[in-house]
């Protein structure tokens, strides 16, 4: 189904990379075209050498494939001065904006940190 939905033009990205039921294998085979890190790997950017890392290696990871990879749950200048460091190509998060709803709701809002 979902490289029906992309002979059709649809963009498929997958939420939550790293966490819960995400799993190397959607990546692998079916079109994907953009990936998005769980804001659980966000919170100790820029302070913890590990999570550092982890952020890092899944960004490279995805830019190997050719993915776009945007991070969520940015609340501070040193998590988006750390994204800019590992070429993050799209950040969101309380630090750019607090949840919109009503007509904004379906609207890109976010930055490229790099």
């Amino acid at each position: 189904m979902l490289r029906d939905l992309s002979s059709l033009g649809v963009r498929i990205a997958l939420d939550g990379f790293g966490s819960g039921f995400s799993s190397l294998n959607y990546v692998k085979d079916p079109p994907v075209d953009a990936s998005k890190i769980d804001k659980s790997f966000i919170h100790g950017l820029g302070e913890d050498p590990v999570n550092d890392a982890i952020v890092r290696l899944i960004v490279d990871f995805a830019h190997t494939l050719g993915l776009m990879m945007t991070v969520e749950g940015v609340e501070n200048e040193r998590q988006v001065d750390s994204l800019r460091v590992m070429r993050c190509d799209l950040a969101q998060g309380f630090y750019f904006s607090k949840p919109l709803g009503g007509e904004a709701e379906g609207k890109f809002v976010g930055t490229n940190p790099a």
